[in-house]
């Protein structure tokens, strides 16, 4: 199926570009995420049937059925024997659009800012300044407000999830492997990242982690240079509070 706006805008300019998402800004949708405390990482791989689909029920706590009815997720699959769709972005472009806009609801970070802020973030993970990136990161957080305090573990996934969505738009990002779950995997052309996060823990403990269960394993016999990073986020500071890093 093609959208008639996006075709005639390619065609006019001779180049491909974000039209359809131009054609309108999803700010209710977000205010929906973020009302009912949404983990974004669902929306990926969300599973759902018919009914859920077909209803817009302004008490439901669920903003999957109208994001669903307004474009931005398709269905991706079907399980035929118990009648549940499997739902995503229909592609790149709306998938980015989409990521890209929810940005400033959950950081600190302006519209204008945001485009430039993920360039930073690409840019300094392909040169290797961990450092910085995390400096970047904790900005991102920085003036937490006391509203989301109760839901404090979710948003900073949440954060995390936009952040690292975004990157991995430009460079290769993975969560899990057979040995348990990652918080990220990292890769660019030159390096290797394994990062962990800890809520109220300690950077220690995360590392720790890291090595326990043999999370770099994969890469031992790679060529690029390997960065295990530990982290912790504190619920006093509302910020992270600690990484540190093991080559």
């Amino acid at each position: 199926m093609y959208n008639p706006f996006s075709l005639l805008n390619a065609c006019s300019r001779n180049e491909f570009g974000s039209y359809w998402f131009a054609i309108g800004t999803p700010t209710y949708l977000v205010k929906l995420l973020k009302k009912h405390y949404y983990n974004l990482e669902r929306m990926t791989h969300e599973e759902t049937d018919i009914q859920m689909l077909d209803s817009i029920d302004s008490e439901s706590t669920n903003p999957i059925p109208a994001i669903y009815q307004s474009g931005y997720l398709t269905i991706k699959g079907y399980n035929e024997r118990f009648g549940m769709y499997r739902l995503g972005f229909p592609n790149r472009e709306v998938e980015e659009g989409f990521i890209r806009f929810l940005l400033p609801y959950y950081a600190k970070v302006s519209k204008v800012e945001s485009p430039f802020e993920i360039h930073k973030f690409v840019r300094e993970v392909e040169s290797g300044d961990y450092n910085s990136f995390f400096r970047c990161l904790q900005s991102f957080f920085a003036d937490t407000t006391y509203e989301i305090i109760r839901e404090q573990e979710l948003h900073y996934e949440n954060v995390l999830f936009i952040v690292f969505k975004l990157i991995g738009f430009y460079t290769q990002v993975e969560y899990n492997t057979n040995g348990g779950r990652i918080d990220l995997v990292l890769q660019t052309d030159k390096f290797i990242y394994i990062m962990e996060f800890k809520l109220n823990g300690t950077a220690e403990e995360a590392l720790q982690q890291i090595n326990d269960k043999h999370y770099a394993l994969p890469f031992e016999m790679d060529e690029r240079k390997l960065f295990k990073i530990g982290a912790n986020f504190s619920a006093e500071i509302r910020n992270i509070e600690k990484w540190i890093v093991e080559s």
